[in-house]
C-alpha cells in the first residue's frame, strides 16, 4: 500500500506525534529529554522551524511546529535520525527508536481557533496522562513548553514562538500581567478537560474548516514528485545549499571550476562544509559530493579536525 502524502507548503502548521518502537520509552532519564530538546533546537536552526508547543511523554512526544519553508519531511528525517543516533550511542543500543512514520496533522493557523485547540491539547497532555496531582499546577510539568510560556522572553528556548498563542488567548502584548492571565485561563481550561472531545486531532489528517480542507486537497492534486508540490516548494535543501556555496565562493573569489579543481582539504572547502553541516540537513556524503571532498569518510575526518 502506498504511503499517505506529506502536504508541505510555506507557513504550514503541523501537530507532529511519534511514539517509541513497540510503544517503548524514548527517554530513559532527564539527560535524554534534555538531548531531545537540544536536538530540536538544532533542527530549528537548520530548517527555520518555529515551535509553538512541545510536550515530552514517557514513550512519545507532541510538537506543534510551523515551517516557513516547505521542509517538514527533510527536517523530521534529520531530527529523528539524529536523536535516535545520540540515544543509541549513549545507551549502547542499536536499531529503531521510533515506531514507523510520525503522524503530522495539518492545522489551520489562520486564527479560527484550531491553532489554540491543538496547542492546548499538547500542553494538557500531562493532565490526561495523570502525571500531575490535582493540586499541582500545569507549570510544574517540566518537560513541556508550557513553563517556557510563563517565563520572561530572555529566559525561554530561543526557538519557541509564543506570540501566536498569546494572540489566540487575546493577550495583545506580552508582560508579567499577561503571562499571569494566560496561566489563569489555561488552569480554567484544564478544569474542563474531562469533557473535551479530541477525536479530530487523534484521528484526522487535517484540523480546520471545510474551506481549509478543500484547499489542502487541491494542493495534493498538484503533486509532482516524491516530496515536492510544484510552485509551493520554492526552496529545497539543495537550493539552500547552493546559496550558501555561492556566497562562500564569492568571498573566496572562486568559481565552481575552482571548487572542483582545488585540493580536497582546502580550508575554503572545509569552511563551506561546516556551514552546510550546521545550516542544512544535507548528509555528510551529500556535502562531500557537492564540494568535491572525496569520500564520505574523508569528509567526516575533515569536519572532525576542523571542529577540534
Amino acid at each position: 500500500m502506498a504511503r499517505k502524502l506529506r502536504v508541505e507548503y510555506e507557513g504550514a502548521v503541523y501537530h507532529v506525534l511519534n511514539r517509541g518502537d513497540r510503544r517503548e520509552a524514548i527517554f530513559l532519564d532527564d539527560e535524554d529529554r534534555q538531548r531531545f530538546i537540544a536536538t530540536l533546537g538544532e533542527a530549528c536552526a537548520k530548517t527555520g522551524w518555529q515551535v509553538h508547543a512541545l510536550c515530552l511523554m514517557p514513550n512519545h512526544f507532541h510538537l506543534v511546529v510551523e515551517t516557513p519553508q516547505p521542509n517538514l519531511v527533510v527536517g523530521m528525517k534529520w531530527f529523528l535520525g539524529t536523536y535516535t543516533g545520540r540515544f543509541n550511542r549513549r545507551h549502547k543500543f542499536f536499531g529503531h527508536l521510533f515506531s514507523g512514520r510520525y503522524k503530522a496533522l495539518i492545522v489551520d493557523g489562520s486564527g479560527t481557533g484550531y491553532f489554540k485547540t491543538v496547542c492546548d491539547y499538547v500542553h494538557l497532555n500531562p493532565v490526561r496522562a495523570m502525571l500531575l496531582k490535582p493540586e499541582e499546577s500545569l507549570r510544574e510539568y517540566a518537560w513541556s513548553s508550557w513553563p517556557e510560556y510563563l517565563k520572561s522572553p530572555g529566559k525561554r528556548w530561543p526557538w519557541l514562538r509564543v506570540d501566536r498563542l498569546l494572540g489566540e488567548y487575546r493577550i495583545p502584548q506580552e508582560s508579567a500581567a499577561g503571562r499571569r492571565h494566560l496561566e489563569a485561563q489555561m488552569e480554567q481550561r484544564r478544569a474542563a478537560e474531562a469533557g473535551a472531545d479530541y477525536r479530530a486531532i487523534r484521528r484526522g489528517w487535517c484540523l480546520g474548516g471545510e474551506p481549509f480542507r478543500k484547499e489542502l486537497l487541491a494542493q495534493m492534486t498538484e503533486r509532482v514528485g516524491p516530496e515536492h508540490y510544484g510552485e509551493e516548494r520554492r526552496e529545497s535543501e539543495a537550493e539552500k545549499a547552493d546559496q550558501i556555496i555561492a556566497a562562500g565562493l564569492k568571498r573566496a573569489r572562486w568559481t565552481e571550476a575552482d571548487l572542483a579543481r582545488q585540493r580536497k582539504g582546502h580550508p575554503v572547502k572545509v569552511r563551506l562544509a561546516q556551514q552546510l553541516r550546521a545550516q542544512t540537513t544535507l548528509t555528510v556524503g551529500q556535502i562531500a559530493e557537492r564540494l568535491h571532498l572525496g569520500t564520505r569518510g574523508y569528509a567526516v575526518r575533515l569536519l572532525w579536525l576542523a571542529g577540534r
